[in-house]
C-alpha cells in the first residue's frame, strides 16, 4: 500500500496557494453543515511514520476549521487509570458526539503495531488486535461515525534525513526522541508490519488513506481534500457500501418450550433458612471483595429481569455486604441527549470500574435487544448486530481482567400481576408502578421471545447468563449472593 507514497511527490508554492482559499472555505461549510444537521461524528485517525508531518497535520486541520467544533486528542503511553481498564476504553471516551470532528493523533493502531516490531506480540496477539479492531470499526460506521484514517508515510532514506535535520535544529530537536531513532533502526520490520495491518484493516467502512509525507504542501492539501471529500459524500447521502440483511433468528421450538418458562419457579426459601443463608452469604462476599487477588481486577455485575422481579431489593442485599467506597450502582434509564449523540455502548464504556472496584448496572446495554427491539425504537438490522457486539464488548471486559455476572430475574405472569396488584395498593411502593410496567406488561410474548433469543445469542463460555427464579424473592436474593461468590472465588484461583 505505500508504493505510491514513495514517489516523493511534490506541488509548487503557487498551485498551494491557488488551492488552499477555496478548499479552506469548503471545509468550514461542510463543518457547520454537519453541526446543524447533527446526525453524524467524524473521526479521523492519524497515524504513520515519525517524521511525517502528522503533528502538522492536525494543527493545520485546527487551523483551516473552526476549532470550538474539533476535538482533538492525542494518544502516549497508557496512564495508571487506563491500565486498570480495557485497552479501548480511552478511545471510547474520546468519541465525538454527533455533529462534532474528533481528531485522533494516535490511536487503537499504536499500540498493535508497535508490539509486534518491538517483539512485545505475537503474530497471534496480533491478528487478534485486528480482529478486535475490525469489529470496532464496523460498528461505528453502522452507528453513524464516518471515520477517516490516514497514514502519513516517509521512505527509509527521507525519514533518516528528516529526523536527523530535526535534531539538528536547537528549537525542533525536542521533537526527536530516542525511542524515535530506536523505531527507525526497526524500520524494515515497521514497514512490514504496518503494511500488513493497513492491508487488513482498510474496509469498505473504515478504509485507510496512505499520504506521502515528502513534501509538506502536498502532504496538507492531500489530506485537507481527503477529508473534505469524505465529509461531502457523507452530507449529500451518497451511497455508502452494500449491507446485508440479517439472517433470521431460530423460530420457537414447536412444543412452546423455551428457556424462561422452563425454570422452576416454585423454590423457595422459609424465614429462617433466608436469614442464615444470607448472613453467610453476605459475609462470604465482603471476605472476598477484600482478598489482595482483586487489588489488580475488577467487578462488574448485570441485572436484567421482568418488571417487578426483584432486581433493586437483589442488589440491595448485594451491595449491603461491600464497601460503598468500592461499589457503585449505575441504574440504567432512556439515554439522555448526550448519550444519544453516541453508539450505543458509549455510556456503558465509561462507567467501567477501576481496579479493586464493583460496578452493579441495573439494567444494561442489554436494552438494545429488549425494550428497543419490542417497542421498535431501532432497526432490525440494529438490534441484530447488537448480538455479536455485546459479545465482543463482554469479551473484552473479561480479556482485561473484569469478572463479569449477568443475572436475569424471571417471574411468572401471575406472580407479576400479584406485585403490581401490591405496589399499586401500598402508599410507599406506589412509586414503583408506572403506566410504562402496564403496558410492558400487555407485550409479555414479544418480551419472552426476546428474552429467550438475548439468552441464545449472548450466553457465552467467558460471559454466561445466570437464570434465576425469582418468584421467591428470599430464593431470588440468595441465589444472586450466591453466585456472585462462587464466581468471584474461581476467578480469583485462576488468575
Amino acid at each position: 500500500m505505500f508504493e505510491s507514497a514513495e514517489i516523493g511527490h511534490q506541488l509548487d508554492k503557487a498551485t498551494y496557494k491557488a488551492a488552499l482559499p477555496g478548499l479552506r472555505e469548503q471545509l468550514l461549510e461542510c463543518q457547520l453543515e454537519l453541526l446543524e444537521r447533527g446526525d453524524t461524528a467524524v473521526v479521523v485517525v492519524i497515524a504513520g511514520v515519525e517524521g511525517a508531518g502528522k503533528g502538522e497535520t492536525v494543527n493545520l486541520l485546527n487551523e483551516w476549521m473552526d476549532p470550538r467544533h474539533i476535538e482533538t486528542q492525542a494518544f502516549g503511553p497508557r496512564s495508571e487509570e487506563e491500565k486498570e481498564r480495557p485497552p479501548m476504553w480511552r478511545f471510547w471516551r474520546a468519541l465525538p458526539p454527533t455533529g462534532k470532528i474528533g481528531i485522533l493523533f494516535g490511536s487503537w493502531y499504536t499500540a498493535p503495531i508497535l508490539d509486534q516490531v518491538l517483539g512485545d506480540a505475537s503474530d497471534a496477539e496480533l491478528n487478534e488486535a485486528l480482529q478486535r479492531i475490525r469489529h470496532f470499526e464496523r460498528m461505528l460506521a453502522r452507528e453513524n461515525v464516518l471515520l477517516i484514517k490516514l497514514w502519513f508515510h516517509l521512505s527509509r532514506d527521507t525519514q533518516k534525513k528528516r529526523l536527523g535535520k530535526l535534531e539538528k535544529d536547537k528549537q525542533s530537536r525536542w521533537r526527536v526522541t530516542e525511542r524515535d531513532w530506536q523505531l527507525f533502526h526497526k524500520f524494515d520490520r515497521f514497514y512490514q508490519v504496518s503494511e500488513q495491518v493497513l492491508r487488513e484493516t482498510s474496509t469498505a467502512e473504515a478504509p485507510w488513506h496512505v499520504i506521502d509525507g515528502t513534501d509538506h504542501r502536498y502532504r496538507s492539501l492531500t489530506a485537507g481534500r481527503l477529508l473534505l471529500d469524505a465529509m461531502r459524500r457523507r452530507l449529500d447521502h451518497l451511497p455508502g457500501p452494500p449491507t446485508t440483511p440479517p439472517a433470521p433468528l431460530p423460530q420457537p421450538a414447536l412444543d412452546g418450550r423455551n428457556t424462561l418458562n422452563g425454570l422452576d419457579y416454585s423454590l423457595s426459601l422459609d424465614k429462617q433458612g433466608y436469614r442464615k443463608a444470607l448472613a453467610h452469604w453476605q459475609q462470604e462476599l465482603n471476605r472476598l471483595s477484600r482478598d489482595r487477588r482483586l487489588r489488580d481486577r475488577s467487578v462488574v455485575l448485570v441485572f436484567e429481569g421482568n418488571d417487578a422481579a426483584g432486581k433493586g431489593g437483589a442488589i440491595r442485599r448485594l451491595t449491603a455486604a461491600l464497601d460503598a467506597r468500592y461499589c457503585r450502582v449505575v441504574p440504567v434509564a432512556a439515554p439522555t441527549d448526550e448519550e444519544r449523540r453516541q453508539p450505543y455502548l458509549w455510556r456503558f464504556w465509561r462507567q467501567l470500574p477501576r481496579h479493586g472496584h464493583f460496578t452493579v448496572f441495573d439494567r444494561s446495554w442489554y436494552g438494545r435487544v429488549l425494550v428497543e427491539r419490542v417497542e421498535g425504537l431501532c432497526s432490525e438490522q440494529d438490534w441484530m448486530r447488537a448480538y455479536s457486539e455485546i459479545n465482543e464488548f463482554e469479551e473484552q471486559l473479561v480479556d482485561s481482567g473484569v469478572v463479569l455476572c449477568k443475572f436475569w430475574l424471571a417471574i411468572t405472569p401471575d406472580e407479576q400481576l400479584a406485585r403490581f396488584r401490591a405496589r399499586q395498593e401500598t402508599g410507599y411502593k406506589r412509586f414503583k408502578i408506572t403506566d410504562e410496567d402496564w403496558r410492558n406488561r400487555e407485550k409479555w410474548p414479544e418480551y419472552e421471545r426476546a428474552v429467550c433469543d438475548m439468552v441464545e445469542r449472548t450466553s457465552t463460555e467467558y460471559a454466561p447468563w445466570k437464570l434465576v427464579p425469582a418468584n421467591s424473592k428470599r430464593f431470588a436474593r440468595i441465589e444472586v449472593l450466591k453466585t456472585v461468590c462462587t464466581t468471584l472465588e474461581v476467578a480469583l484461583s485462576v488468575r
